[in-house]
This record gives C-alpha cells, sequence and structure tokens, in this order.
C-alpha cells in the first residue's frame, strides 16, 4: 500500500475518532451512535478512502 494512502486513512481514522469524541452523550445519542462504536464507525469510514 502506498505510503500516501496509508497516511490519509490514518488521519481520516484519527479526525473521525476526534470529532465523534467531542460531541456529548445526547448529541451522539440523536445520531444513534454509542461511544462504544465510535472506532468501528472511525475504521469504516477511513477504509472507505
Amino acid at each position: 500500500m502506498d505510503i500516501r494512502k496509508t497516511f490519509k486513512k490514518w488521519s481520516a481514522y484519527s479526525q473521525t475518532v476526534r470529532e465523534l469524541n467531542a460531541l456529548g452523550n445526547r448529541e451522539l445519542n440523536d445520531l444513534g451512535i454509542n461511544r462504544a462504536d465510535i472506532q468501528r464507525i472511525a475504521r469504516e469510514h477511513a477504509s472507505s478512502l
């Protein structure tokens, strides 16, 4: 895998985790996201790039 692509995926994963962790429990609940799901959601997002 290309180093640029790896970095892009890692960056997307990190940013997604950071942004979702910044939300409150009520905001996450409104989105239908559980805190335990954040890493899985971030991995799915990064792998789709």
